[in-house]
């Protein structure tokens, strides 16, 4: 996978070497990039919106709403959870955004709560809606390492990120008939590829060994 290089929005967007045909990818104010295809967002100064340059395809974004609202007569912040979502990149630049403008605490509670809707504005006005998905940490500090609960999800749904590209091998590889009977297909590394994600960590050491032990 490619190193991914960011920079605030202020301070210019940095590309990706080595990449034919790419997008800027900026998100709307109150809007944060933590996580992209698996490695966390870290820019070079704070800026009031970011901006990332991504190759064509598929890629894997985790955003979250941080934004001042409203409790009563004071300015507080509210910070949302993480959300994860595909995202197709085609060559078009793209702002990142919730369907709504959040003013009062109690209302972005309330959205929340309830499910957000996400989407991507394009410059020729064009809106689509993202399939988000809310992470859930577990415990103390559930959100301190982020590129660690992004993997965790991952490794559950069967998600690799090959040649830049985000996969869901489950809808690669699993086929379900109109009864419902669910059936493997794919080739065989593509298969290898599945397990290994779902695999757990003491498990994929053991692979490994097996592997060495057959060469």
């Amino acid at each position: 996978m490619k190193q991914l290089k960011w920079a605030g929005l202020a301070l210019g967007v940095t590309l990706l070497s080595g990449v034919a045909q790419a997008a800027t990818i900026t998100s709307a104010r109150g809007v944060e990039f933590l996580v992209i295809d698996g490695t966390e967002v870290k820019f070079d100064s704070w800026a009031p919106q970011q901006s990332v340059e991504l190759s064509d395809g598929t890629h894997q974004l985790v955003m979250r709403y941080e934004g001042e609202v409203k409790r009563g007569s004071k300015d507080v912040v509210f910070t949302s959870r993480p959300y994860v979502f595909d995202f197709n990149v085609d060559g078009r630049d793209a702002t990142i955004d919730i369907d709504t403008r959040l003013s009062a605490q109690s209302q972005a509670s309330s959205y929340f709560a309830s499910g957000p809707q996400w989407q991507a504005e394009f410059e020729s006005g064009e809106v689509i809606p993202l399939n988000a998905t809310e992470l859930k940490g577990d415990g103390f500090a559930a959100y301190a390492d982020m590129e660690a609960l992004v993997a965790d999800y991952n490794r559950a749904n069967g998600i690799i990120f090959d040649q830049g590209e985000s996969k869901n091998l489950n809808d690669v590889l699993v086929e379900v008939d109109e009864e419902g009977k669910a059936s493997i297909k794919g080739d065989a590394l593509s298969q290898l590829k599945l397990w290994y994600t779902k695999a757990s960590d003491q498990e994929r050491k053991s692979f490994r060994r097996w592997i060495i032990d057959q060469e």
